[in-house]
């Protein structure tokens, strides 16, 4: 990967790949769960920690090989294993399914074989282990590329790498592996001769969708892999009745949840653990992450995170959601409007040109456009709380921490920094003064001055004085 990012906390679809791979193992409900970590585990292992608290962290000092591998996961239990079935996977694998590997476990059990290999017919089998089959289809052995003759080498049919175990033998022969191989390693898949020696049935399961055993080894391959699953997240949601206008240019997350009836339109990126209820229309261009959008809300060209936005609500164009904001039935956050740590009660509208951080907004109120909440002070944040059906001017600012009683109103311009009281009108600009000529003495001899000279002539010659003139005022210099 050329990271200092380990390969399996590459993320995808809002998963790193090895989250993808434990979510798909969770579906199984295994009884343990043995995470081998080596290579930057102090990166891997609380990430795996965190996603599966009980899982057992088993440490590979030395990354000699898969056999290697499961032996240090054994070695690390409590009691090895001697009953059930070990399921093998691998943390770079994102489009895995949990019902894949049930299928592939349910089928080990009833061939009742020691060993099961999950396989997968491939056009270019490069790379991969190839499944070697006896001429009564048995399986007889995995051969490693390396290791691979040029006939053994043009078998079409791959080892996934997944492989299922019944305990009991998993347990002994994974001491007998040994590394005579053109790698020095020790091979899981050795394991296989053994059983076969022991007179065991080696079975094999043939994934329909080979592509779910895929691993990615540079950023060109993970991002081939990332459109795949969303290609995937999208089908089986427009399946459940969802309308995505443009697939192409629709990334929805893996943990992303979607009513029917919702309408994606393009450009749309949902991340996280976004909630989308019915009717919802959501676009062009939004990005929404960790969001709750309600039933028959509009959020258009709109940059949300950690929002909340109720029934009917509309959101947007070019509207900025940051965390805290709440957003309740029929309300609206319009254009150029940014809000932070902000309940906006239901029917409440802020519509143009706002900033609202850290302020409650009663129910059916109206704030006016070009208002700043002023909610820090230099040293710390302050809440403004306006009342229900309040009506505010244009261009004001709300110095916090400050109240607006409910159907209170302001005027146009006004800076409050005290409290309003319900009903009341709270102005504070001065009453308006008309300079006459003052442009002609202050901007004498450009655009703006000769342009009020030839103004003030005309009206002269048409009117007299100068429309606009206050009695006794003279211009000021």
């Amino acid at each position: 990967m050329k990271s200092k990012t380990p390969k399996v906390l590459h993320r995808i679809g809002g998963r790193s790949m090895i989250g993808h791979v434990l979510a798909a193992v969770g579906e199984l409900e295994p009884t343990r769960v043995v995470a081998v970590v080596g290579h930057q585990r102090e990166l891997v292992a609380p990430h795996i920690s965190e996603l599966r608290a009980d899982a057992v962290l088993a440490v590979q000092e030395e990354q000699l090989g898969t056999g290697h591998a499961v032996r240090v996961a054994i070695e690390a239990l409590d009691e090895p294993p001697r009953e059930g079935t070990v399921l093998i996977a691998y943390g770079d694998t994102p489009l895995l399914a949990g019902e894949t590997l049930r299928a592939f476990a349910d089928s080990h059990r009833t061939a009742e074989a020691a060993v099961s290999i999950l396989s997968g017919i491939v056009a270019d089998p490069f790379g991969y282990g190839r499944v070697v089959r006896d001429e009564t289809g048995g399986v007889q052995a995995i051969v490693e590329e390396k290791d691979a003759t040029d006939e053994q080498r043009a078998i079409t049919e791959i080892n996934s790498g997944i492989l299922a175990f019944d305990a009991s033998f998993l347990t002994d022969a994974v001491g007998r592996i040994g590394n005579d191989n053109a790698k020095g390693e020790y091979y899981l898949t050795d394991a296989i001769e053994l059983a076969r020696a022991d007179g065991h049935t080696v079975a094999a399961h043939a994934v329909d969708d080979a592509l779910q055993t895929e691993g990615a080894n540079d950023r060109a391959q993970l991002a081939e892999l990332g459109r795949e699953l969303n290609r995937r997240i999208l089908a089986r949601w427009m399946a459940e009745g969802v309308t995505v206008m443009d697939p192409a240019t629709t990334w929805v997350d893996a943990d992303v949840v979607l009513a029917p009836d919702v309408t994606l339109l393009p450009g749309i990126q949902l991340l996280g653990a976004t909630v989308v209820a019915e009717d919802a229309v959501i676009g062009p261009d939004t990005t929404l992450e960790d969001c709750e959008i309600g039933a028959g809300a509009r959020v258009v060209r709109t940059h949300g995170q950690l929002a909340v936005i109720g029934d009917g609500a509309t959101v947007g164009p070019f509207a900025y959601l940051r965390p805290g904001t709440q957003l309740g039935a029929k309300g609206k956050i319009g254009t150029f409007v940014e809000t932070k740590n902000a309940r906006i009660a239901e029917g409440a509208k802020v519509p143009h040109l706002t900033y609202v951080g850290d302020a409650e907004i009663g129910e059916g109120s109206n704030i006016g456009a070009g208002t700043i909440f002023a909610n820090y002070d230099g040293v710390d944040k302050h809440r403004t709380v306006v009342g229900k059906h309040a009506k505010t001017g244009a261009n004001n600012v709300f110095v916090a921490p400050v109240e607006i009683g409910d159907g209170a109103g302001t005027g146009g311009g006004t800076v409050v920094r005290r409290n309003v009281p319900p009903g009341a009108l709270a102005v504070s600009a001065v009453p308006q003064r008309n300079i006459a000529g003052w442009a002609v003495s202050r901007r004498a001899g450009t655009a703006q001055g000769d342009a009020a000279a030839a103004a003030a002539a005309g009206e002269q010659s048409e009117n007299g004085p100068g429309l606009g003139d206050e009695p006794g005022e003279r211009a000021e210099s």
